[in-house]
């Protein structure tokens, strides 16, 4: 009998053990599919001063304009919780419509290969944000059904994981700026 309750034991903890580094690996990978998402907004933040002051050599008199794209990106650089960041990237989203808007107005600047490059370099920066943001969202899924679910939401709650946030850009943040030459 003994036996039989030490066996149980053993088992319970090899249980315990197993399902707490199956949340360890999950928490793991939906970690590193936010740092793929973040190296991809990184580079589209970098590439928005350039795409400003292209477009401020051809309308200089556009101020509002240039300070609204350029405060969309601090705040999207500022953003903390993936909320916060989804929340940023739509203001910047907005403010970036508003500059390829802009651009519409000025045919030389459409025409010129370094606005181009640059609307073509942000254009595949964007499809590369959805992409991580999809593994992101897919990885965030598997770990909170991990986190919610029986047995392993037990152990969850005993170590302390909780549910992590999607990647949810509200409204037409979904669309990548409309480019059109």
């Amino acid at each position: 009998m003994g036996y039989a309750i030490g066996g149980v034991v053993i088992l319970l903890i090899a249980a315990v053990v197993v399902i707490y580094n199956g949340l360890v690996r999950l928490r793991n990978r939906t970690d590193n599919a936010w740092a793929q998402v973040d190296v991809q907004l990184k580079r589209r933040y970098d590439l928005i001063p350039n795409l400003v002051e292209t477009v401020k050599g051809y309308a200089a008199h556009e101020q509002s304009t240039f300070e609204q794209v350029v405060e969309a990106r601090n705040q999207a650089l500022a953003a903390g919780t993936v909320e916060e960041q989804a929340k940023a990237e739509n203001f910047l989203t907005g403010a970036l419509r508003q500059l390829f808007a802009l651009a519409e107005s000025y045919p030389d600047l459409k025409a010129s290969q370094n606005f181009s490059e640059l609307q073509g370099q942000l254009a595949e920066t964007e499809n590369k944000v959805a992409v991580s943001r999809q593994i992101y969202n897919d990885a965030v899924l598997t770990f909170n059904n991990r986190v919610q679910t029986v047995p392993s939401n037990l152990v969850a709650a005993v170590t302390g994981f909780a549910v992590k946030p999607f990647f949810d850009a509200p409204g037409e943040a979904d669309q990548a700026p409309e480019v059109r030459f």
